[in-house]
């Protein structure tokens, strides 16, 4: 029987996660309070840019994948690791029952509190995943949000071809890191339920596998997670245009295809030259255009140490994208 989320505030505390090395600082005063959206296909990089950015900018991050929100499942789901938010604090990450439905109106009354927290301690929100529909409840149907704050949205785009590639090989990297054996957890748990977390790709499509395992049943599932990995994409791709015409939404565009077809250190070069540096111009802007001295802001900003460099320099990094 589905359990009530509402009032949701009411019910689920909000936890964040803090990582030790996270940067203190402080946001300049603004004249709008702020918040950075960051939005694409599975697989774009939408976390990755998000940690990029915040290792940049004095910022805590918001997560808005509506399956990341589940407590379990953090192979299945793909959720940051510790490691890999470099010490950058991540809100609405596993906090919710996997056994109930975490509509758009909860995530738009959670979010909105995570927001106005961040803010009150002047730091900057970016809002990041690939669940439309709770970014379209928190900015667009929430008649509160949209006078009080500005918005700025970062689409990280891939051509879909090398996204398929990625993604595929994403799979096959879960599936290393351990998926099948967290999903038979889960599922002898969760078995007859069709709500909340056991809607994830990569639940259903184990299902027959685990009720008569064999190597034909484990290839045909991975071979099905991908399929549907990537229409989850072809789907989220398809939904930020129309968003962008629908609603009037400024998105600045950013193509990631190289970064994605290269390797090693020339992909991390190349989403560094595409992707970092020019939403972190954006962003700069976007932070300081209403102040009385932008420039001489942005310039300290951006003067910071970039986020990608040579292997001989800095300790590789190896960030996942998301």
């Amino acid at each position: 029987m589905m359990k009530s989320l509402v009032p949701v505030h009411q019910q689920l505390s909000v936890p964040s996660v803090s990582f030790p090395g996270a940067m203190e600082s402080f946001l300049p005063q603004i004249r709008r309070d702020k918040v950075v959206i960051v939005m694409g296909a599975t697989g774009t990089g939408k976390s990755r840019l998000s940690i990029d950015l915040a290792m940049k900018f004095p910022a805590e991050i918001i997560n808005s994948d509506k399956m990341q929100v589940y407590k379990g499942l953090d192979i299945t789901t793909n959720k940051v690791t510790e490691e890999e938010c470099f010490g950058i604090t991540h809100h609405l990450l596993g906090f919710v029952d996997p056994n109930v439905d975490f509509t758009a109106n909860d995530y738009n009354q959670v979010a909105s509190l995570t927001v106005e927290t961040i803010v009150a301690n002047n730091r900057l929100p970016i809002i990041a995943g690939g669940s439309n529909s709770y970014i379209k409840a928190l900015v667009h149907d929430n008649i509160e949000f949209q006078p009080r704050y500005s918005c700025c949205f970062l689409w990280v785009d891939v051509s879909l071809p090398i996204l398929r590639a990625f993604v595929s090989k994403r799979v096959d990297r879960m599936v290393q890191a351990g998926l099948v054996h967290e999903v038979r957890r889960f599922y002898d748990l969760h078995m007859t339920n069709s709500i909340g977390l056991s809607r994830a790709i990569g639940v259903p499509e184990m299902e027959k596998y685990f009720r008569n395992e064999n190597e034909v049943n484990l290839k045909e599932a991975i071979e099905k997670i991908k399929a549907n990995s990537f229409e989850l994409a072809k789907r989220q791709l398809q939904n930020i245009p129309r968003l962008q015409k629908q609603l009037g939404w400024d998105m600045h565009h950013l193509d990631a295809t190289e970064a994605f077809v290269k390797h090693g250190f020339e992909a991390d070069e190349a989403w560094e030259r595409l992707v970092v540096r020019p939403s972190s111009r954006i962003v700069g802007d976007f932070l300081y255009k209403d102040n009385q001295e932008p420039s001489l802001n942005f310039k300290n900003i951006m003067a910071a140490k970039p986020v990608i460099q040579a292997p001989s320099t800095v300790k590789a990094i190896a960030v996942v994208a998301h």
